[in-house]
């Protein structure tokens, strides 16, 4: 796929994504956690957290939604970036800290990451895959390895509640 029909993808669910992000803050979490991805190759009842982190370089913070599993009491996202050839930003910005923000419907906590190796690592893939088909195409229409990150509870922390900077 490369970059640029990655880049024309991401242009086109530019607009749904910010509309999804605002329901889900708005509501609480109450909305926009469970999403019907059908029309996209995905599940209907496809789940999202919400991730809350700062820029590397801006300082800035940045809340983004994402499709999340749950393996072994871990939250599991995965740097997709819809099969592009570079990592998304918000992963370079959550290696670059020990912590994030983790918001799942109406519950929120801060949480510590870390990635999966080895047959660990094949095997929440594979589950991820199950859970949204789609990652398969985007790995194959990559060279560079999709980053799996699996988060854990640190502590509870108030609900997201307005789009960042």
């Amino acid at each position: 796929m490369g970059d640029a029909d990655a880049a024309a993808i991401r242009a086109e669910r530019a607009n749904w994504m910010q509309q999804h992000l605002a329901t889900y803050l708005n509501s609480g979490g109450t909305q926009g956690h469970i999403v019907d991805l059908s029309d996209l190759g995905g599940r209907e009842l496809t789940t999202h957290c919400l991730i809350r982190y700062t820029g590397r370089k801006s300082g800035k913070t940045y809340i983004k939604p994402l499709i999340y599993g749950n393996v072994g009491g871990e939250v599991v996202i995965v740097a997709s970036k819809g099969g592009a050839d570079t990592n998304p930003e918000w992963y370079l910005n959550i290696v670059a800290a020990k912590t994030l923000g983790v918001q799942i419907a109406t519950q929120a906590f801060e949480a510590t990451w870390r990635e999966p190796e080895a047959t660990e690592r094949h095997d929440v893939w594979e589950y991820m895959c199950h859970l949204y088909p789609p990652y398969v195409a985007y790995q194959r229409s990559t060279s560079r390895h999709i980053p799996l990150v699996m988060l854990r509870t640190v502590r509870p922390v108030d609900v997201f509640t307005s789009t960042p900077d």
